[in-house]
This record gives structure tokens, sequence and C-alpha cells, in this order.
């Protein structure tokens, strides 16, 4: 056997190896990038309540909730971000992972890191958001309360029906919710 046949039949070996291996592989990292977005939403919740005590009750009430850990930067005249968040189904807890892709237009320089707390007060708003993503276009300001429905929403920003949102930066609770250009949508390799 020469050299160059036994090198054929090793490399055929450790790909093989490598095939086999890599569901497992790809099952340990999957499970880690799970535990990554649940501690980040763990943490954003927890940003949130010390902010504003109010949204616990807010959340507790609602259909569901999803939370994103984000950044963004701007470089001259474009910018964009991306991320990923989890939504939570209520009550049950059914998790579904999701992520985000952002563009923006306009002068600016600099990073931005932020957290935004979507709260679903209808079932067919958190139905809507998973099944068919959400592409975000407005800028909202904040300052509503629910209609008595979900607690108290103070500080949370309507963004379409039976949506709110709460932003939360390095300084607390934000009044406004930028949302220009954002597309949200289901992570199919972490589900």
């Amino acid at each position: 056997m020469t050299a160059l046949s036994k090198f054929s039949q090793f490399t055929k070996l450790a790909l093989l190896c490598l095939l086999l291996l890599a569901p497992a592989v790809a099952s340990a990292d999957k499970d880690k990038d799970q535990a990554k977005v649940r501690k980040a939403s763990s943490e954003a919740l927890a940003r949130l309540y010390a902010a504003n005590p109010g949204a616990r009750s807010a959340i507790a009430g609602a259909k569901g909730y999803a939370t994103f850990s984000r950044w963004g930067m701007t470089l001259g005249a474009i910018g964009g971000g991306a991320g990923k968040g989890l939504v939570v189904s209520q009550p049950g807890g059914k998790e579904t992972f999701m992520r985000f892709v952002e563009g923006s237009a306009g002068l600016g320089l600099g990073i931005k890191k932020y957290d935004l707390i979507f709260v679903f007060q209808t079932q067919s708003s958190l139905n809507s958001f998973v099944t068919k993503g959400w592409e975000g276009g407005s800028q909202a300001t904040a300052a509503a309360k629910a209609g008595g429905k979900g607690g108290s929403l103070q500080g949370a920003a309507s963004v379409s029906p039976g949506v709110w949102v709460y932003q939360i930066t390095d300084k607390g609770l934000s009044a406004d919710v930028g949302l220009k250009g954002t597309k949200y949508y289901v992570d199919k390799d972490m589900n």
C-alpha cells in the first residue's frame, strides 16, 4: 500500500468520524446557545423590574412576552445590528427562540446596547409574532395604561394592536422605542 493510499484511507476515516460526531457537537452547541439566551432574557427582565416594578404584573397578566438583548452600530450614514431573543407563551411557559436583524440610515457614530421586552396582550398578537415574524418600522413614545388588562404598562410603548414594548438602556427605562428597519424571525437552528 502506498503512502498516498494510506493517507486517503486515513482522510476518509477522519471524515467519517467527524460526520458521526457532528450531531452531538451541534446538540451541545444548541443547548449552550439556548442557555445563553435564557440567561440574557432573565437579566433583561430583572433590569426591567428594577426600573419599573409595575411591569412585573403587566407581564404576569399577559399572554406572553419576548426579550431581546440588542446591540447596534452606526458608522457614518449606515448602521445595523443583530441578535437573539426568547418568546415565552403564558400560561405554560412554551419557549420559542428568535433572531433579529436591523438596518438604519442617517448620520451617526457609535455602538448602542439595550434590551427590548415585548408584552403580548392577545393570543393572536403573540401567535403572529412567532409564526409570521415581525417587521418594525416605527418609532414610538411611552406612557400608557392597558385599560385594566394585564396590569400597568406605564413606561411601555404601543407598537401594534395588543403589543407593547419596554426599552431598557444603561440609563434605565427609555421613553422612546426605536424599531425602524428591524426584522424578527424564528431561529430554526435553536428550536
